[in-house]
């Protein structure tokens, strides 16, 4: 969060912007601003240290460094925890294209309507444990609810 909105796209992938020694400045900032276009990233400099951007661009700074290091896998953590409708819509969006293109992606929520509506498959950790392991078709909020408090299915209590 100290360094500019370039270094913290990145510095996750720097070796990509290194020749013969010499870091590529041109193809780097080159690179960056496409990010800035494609996630629609809304600083007024590539120079801004991204700790004075909105939360919802702060995520999107986030996502581009892992996107800008060709990552197989993402893990988002809470993606869309204090950003405003029209940025958790962007987000979910990318994500939805992400796997498409063969990223595979683990999402951490604690929204249920998030999880409900995003999510192939739903693993439920208690105390450090995984609880239950639900496909979408069988995961509903009570199920979930249930888990997550310690219920057990297979018992009277889960029905």
């Amino acid at each position: 969060m100290l360094f500019d909105v370039t270094k913290n796209i990145t510095i996750a992938s720097l070796f990509r912007f290194i020749k013969r020694w010499w870091l590529q400045l041109k193809e780097e900032e080159k690179v960056v601003e496409e990010y800035r276009e494609k996630l629609d990233i809304k600083c007024p400099s590539l120079k801004r240290e991204v700790m004075y951007l909105s939360g919802g661009n702060q995520q999107k700074v986030a996502l581009a460094k892992w996107l800008c290091s060709k990552a197989k896998i993402i893990m988002f953590d809470e993606p869309t925890r204090g950003v405003d409708v029209g940025v958790k819509v962007e987000v979910h969006q990318l994500m939805v294209d992400l796997a498409k293109q063969g990223v595979a992606i683990i999402m951490i929520s604690s929204e249920l309507p998030e999880l409900l509506a995003m999510c192939h498959r739903i693993l439920v950790l208690r105390d450090g444990r995984i609880v239950a392991d639900l496909p979408q078709k069988e995961a509903t909020k009570s199920k979930l609810l249930l888990y997550a408090g310690g219920g057990d299915m297979t018992s009277d209590e889960g029905g």
